[in-house]
């Protein structure tokens, strides 16, 4: 009774959030609103709704693509959760950061895993992009959840939808997790269903975007064969093979990535799911390693960006993250759509 009530009071909410999101791409549309454009190329990753589609890895995999192919690559990032304001650099490329609080979560582990790549958070996309392009000489930038900022020029549209999506979750903020309208989708140049080994949801979202003439393409996220502690310790996947594992998890897709390490036949003993982007405290950790023992867990599992989080603690039960790698089916597709950009 209290949800059906509280979905009742949200409506007017989320009447108002799509009308004003409709208005706002109407002026972009009709050229009212001005559009600015940097000196390079531009590549957005977006996604339509909030969360858990994956941005992160395929950043990633974008990125690693471009440079393989010659290109010198920078990335913006909102830098979500961060201490810091304004544009910062979070990193040259060379020169990492040690701690991901000034920088956020995302953009921290992206500098991480990636070298000889410029990152610069900004709540701006266009100020970032003037700040990378001033430092850094480019031939394309790619921008971590963009679709929405329309005030950059982008030259390539990528839009992900994690296929776990439904018809409940396919309604406006704050009722379900659509940012705007469905028919948004037609500014894409691609769309990416991700996740389809994890979730199978595709029935829906074929029929729900059959008018929507764009490109449609799937992806996959598979755990790679290492797991990484928190000092950069490793440990093969087939260790957690007929395991007790607890997990730990502050993402957008939970179940997701509670899916995806029972695919490596680890045998789930309990998790403790967060909200996107938390920022753990030590007594989080302290009950999580608690109740952890209590289900005789050999291993605590946790995510690539939630593991960057993590306090420094002298942990019971030893705590690992499950680095994942995306694939793309057709895997030409997505690249063919990267390297027309340079023809």
């Amino acid at each position: 009774m209290l949800k059906t009530t509280l979905r009742l009071l949200l409506y007017p909410l989320s009447f108002l959030y799509g009308l004003i999101t409709t208005l706002r791409n109407y002026l972009y549309d009709t050229n009212n609103f001005n559009v600015n454009k940097l000196p390079c190329k531009v590549i957005s990753i977006g996604n339509i709704t909030t969360g858990g589609s994956g941005k992160t890895p395929t950043v990633e995999f974008l990125a690693l693509h471009l440079q393989s192919i010659g290109k010198n690559v920078g990335i913006i990032s909102r830098g979500y959760g961060r201490s810091s304001k304004h544009v910062k650099l979070v990193t040259d490329g060379i020169d990492k950061p040690n701690s991901w609080e000034q920088y956020g979560d995302e953009a921290f582990l992206l500098s991480q895993n990636l070298n000889s790549i410029p990152i610069v958070v900004g709540e701006s996309k266009y100020e970032a992009g003037l700040r990378i392009t001033s430092e850094f000489d480019l031939d394309v930038i790619i921008i971590d959840d963009g679709f929405q900022h329309r005030s950059l020029h982008r030259d390539l549209d990528i839009v992900l939808i994690n296929s776990k999506d439904n018809k409940r979750t396919h309604k406006i903020l704050p009722i379900g997790n659509l940012r705007e309208r469905i028919n948004g989708l037609k500014r894409a140049d691609l769309i990416i269903y991700t996740k389809t080994n994890v979730h199978n949801n595709l029935g829906y979202l074929n029929r729900l975007l059959k008018n929507v003439n764009v490109e449609k393409i799937n992806s996959v996220l598979e755990p790679k064969s290492m797991l990484i502690g928190k000092d950069k310790q490793e440990i093969d996947k087939a260790n957690l093979k007929s395991k007790n594992i607890y997990l730990l998890s502050a993402i957008g897709d939970n179940k997701g990535f509670k899916k995806t390490v029972e695919k490596i036949g680890a045998n789930i003993v309990g998790q403790s799911k967060f909200l996107d982007h938390y920022k753990f405290k030590t007594s989080d950790l302290q009950k999580v390693q608690n109740d952890a023992k209590k289900f005789s867990a050999n291993y605590i599992i946790t995510t690539e960006k939630d593991l960057v989080k993590i306090p420094d603690i002298n942990p019971k039960i030893p705590v690992y993250a499950l680095k994942t790698k995306m694939h793309f089916s057709p895997d030409n597709k997505l690249e063919d759509k990267i390297n027309s950009l340079f023809i």
